[in-house]
């Protein structure tokens, strides 16, 4: 993919990366970062713009790891929902097979029963 050469502009600074993600994405990663880098530094004027930088970082890193337990769960229970429906698809044929071999049993006994008469 070729490479887009995209001007940022997050809590005052400007910035030119290159990224291979469509430039529309960026901008809105960018705004995202620079919406809540301003947020912390007007909640602590003090604060520097690294100190919001590590702030925004540790958080988006929570996010994700919580996010990413979260799907690891969910791949989890589909496992193990797979792993049901394989044990409940087995027994059904097992069932099926017995009702066939019940059928061919009813008929036989029908058939000897017939010839009884």
């Amino acid at each position: 993919m070729p490479l887009n050469k995209i001007k940022l502009n997050i809590a005052g600074t400007s910035y030119v990366i290159n990224s291979t993600d469509s430039e529309e994405n960026v901008l809105a990663l960018a705004s995202t970062l620079d919406s809540d880098m301003r947020a912390i530094l007007e909640q602590s004027p003090s604060a520097s713009i690294t100190a919001a930088a590590v702030i925004c970082a540790l958080t988006y890193l929570d996010k994700l790891e919580k996010s990413n337990r979260g799907a690891d769960n969910m791949r989890s229970q589909v496992k193990q929902y797979l792993e049901d429906a394989n044990k409940a698809r087995f027994e059904a044929e097992k069932v099926k097979m017995e009702l066939e071999k019940l059928k061919v049993d009813i008929q036989y006994l029908k058939n000897q029963r017939g010839n009884n008469d």
